[in-house]
């Protein structure tokens, strides 16, 4: 019995590590916390050591070959020997299958990024062999309180080894902004955990293996349900009776409310306070207010105009077919998830040759008109130049005395320097620039969103004229494919009321 929970422990351990070779976790001692019919509990300690192998010692045989990550991400995958014999793309993790087993992938792309999720909707997810008997394994977490980044971080899930993870701290869709970074002596600890692996069968799986998603997902409701576990005797780890409860209701008192019917903009103002319905609630230490991510205020002023959705990420945006080298990606019931396709960013120099994104505002459709990402244009074989996109809107009146205010909220960014220019892009200094930000790599990662900016800038109305205004939003920087920024949201105020 001991022998055999040894090794189940160091297959977790294989599993829930990162699936860089450098985060396996090899523990030099272990002591038995508690050992008995229905539980052992043991304590791994490891004193770092530069010397030590970064090689996990074990011998693992790998069966799993149907993947599941949601109910429409699941599918049949190729191996490990099907990437090997494959094409590295633009990107080392990113392999055109050229000769994979099974006939039906070859033309695909395997990316490990395909199935990466926001930590909220990544309760459970995990592999199942269909060999006989099917079997499901699954990685359940139950509680993203010891997760990095808030519900809308994401990070990996599973992909091809097979590999399942669970990643409690990453600056993956982020990049160094979520760094944990220590000072000299700090002290420090964070007790991460505990998951909760899963394994299932069931013959009626060989024909249809959502039978054994559909027992995950209910058993991931059971064990959110019994969160915080009970079980774990750690002297750090919060139990339920050592933990306080909070009770209350939220309101939003903006009462400007928007819907969109494709491009007509319909507003009105509510008479009633508004139910936050699909908010999330935190709470922090005292002192200086803040959020999970970055937040900001409320608007300024009476809204003019706006682009997009204001939900932190870019799909309501134009998102275009891969390149036609590339099978589309499907998933079951030739299901897709449409932005995570291998090489959308190529396509924005297809559609723009030459000359870059314009939108105007009152005739232009974001959903067809504003491509997903601001990223660089292609020239020659190896070389980049970044991009300039214009809005173009008018004014009937002009405020000359006053400020107006553009709500600039960026999805994700990349290495990239935004310039912000009113009516003149030849001027030398722009009216507003980001700055060197982002490391998200989330155009690249096909992640629709990584970290949030927020930013609030004010325009002089001496700027502005009677009729026909131009924003410039000029994307400077042109290194690489993968430079740029995915916008969430824009709108542009009048003056402060």
């Amino acid at each position: 019995m001991q022998k055999m929970w040894r090794y189940m422990v160091a297959l977790l351990l294989f599993i829930v590590a990162d699936c860089h070779p450098h985060n396996g976790f090899i523990g030099t001692s272990f002591e038995v916390i508690i050992h008995n019919e229905n539980q052992t509990e043991l304590s791994f300690k490891r004193k770092w050591n530069a010397s030590q192998s970064n090689q996990p010692p074990l011998n693992i045989d790998k069966r799993f070959n149907y993947m599941v990550v949601s109910d429409e991400r699941q599918r049949l995958m190729p191996t490990d020997v099907d990437r090997n014999k494959g094409q590295v793309l633009g990107y080392k993790e990113a392999v055109l299958l050229t000769n994979p087993t099974n006939p039906d992938l070859k033309g695909e792309v395997d990316d490990k990024y395909f199935y990466s999720n926001d930590d909220k909707d990544g309760k459970v997810y995990g592999w199942i062999s269909t060999t006989n008997p099917p079997l499901g394994f699954w990685m359940i977490n139950p509680s993203n309180e010891y997760r990095i980044g808030g519900p809308l971080k994401q990070d990996l899930t599973t992909h091809v080894g097979p590999t399942v993870l669970t990643v409690f701290c990453s600056t993956h869709y982020a990049g160094e902004d979520l760094a944990i970074k220590f000072q000299q002596e700090e002290a420090w600890k964070k007790v991460i955990g505990p998951v909760f692996v899963y394994l299932n069968s069931n013959a009626a799986a060989k024909a249809n293996p959502s039978i054994l998603w559909n027992d995950a997902k209910k058993r991931m409701n059971q064990e959110v349900a019994s969160w915080p576990y009970e079980f774990a005797l750690s002297k750090d780890y919060i139990k339920s009776n050592q933990r306080g409860t909070v009770r209350g209701q939220l309101f939003v008192n903006d009462r400007q409310v928007f819907f969109t019917y494709e491009i007509i903009l319909n507003m009105f103002i509510s008479k009633q306070n508004v139910a936050a319905s699909n908010a999330y609630i935190g709470l922090g230490p005292p002192g200086e207010a803040g959020s999970w991510q970055r937040e900001n205020k409320v608007r300024n002023g009476a809204t003019i105009w706006e682009i997009g959705i204001p939900d932190r990420t870019a799909a309501e945006f134009f998102i275009p077919n891969p390149p036609s080298q590339f099978k589309v990606h499907k998933y079951k019931n030739n299901s897709e998830s449409k932005f995570r396709q291998y090489g959308l960013w190529e396509q924005y120099g297809v559609l723009y040759p030459k000359n870059d994104l314009v939108y105007n505002v009152g005739t232009s459709n974001y959903s067809k008109d504003w491509f997903y990402a601001q990223v660089t244009r292609k020239i020659g074989n190896k070389t980049y130049e970044g991009t300039s996109w214009k809005v173009i809107f008018n004014l009937a009146n002009v405020n000359i005395g006053s400020n107006y205010t553009l709500q600039l909220a960026l999805a994700a960014a990349h290495e990239a320097d935004l310039h912000v220019h009113v009516n003149d892009e030849k001027i030398q200094e722009p009216h507003f620039s980001t700055g060197h930000i982002g490391g998200s790599n989330a155009i690249a990662r096909h992640g629709i969103h990584g970290l949030y900016w927020l930013y609030s800038i004010g325009i002089q109305g001496k700027l502005l004229v009677k009729g026909t205004n131009t924003i410039f939003l000029v994307q400077s920087s042109g290194l690489s494919p993968f430079e740029g920024v995915m916008y969430d949201y824009i709108r542009f105020e009048g003056p402060h009321q």
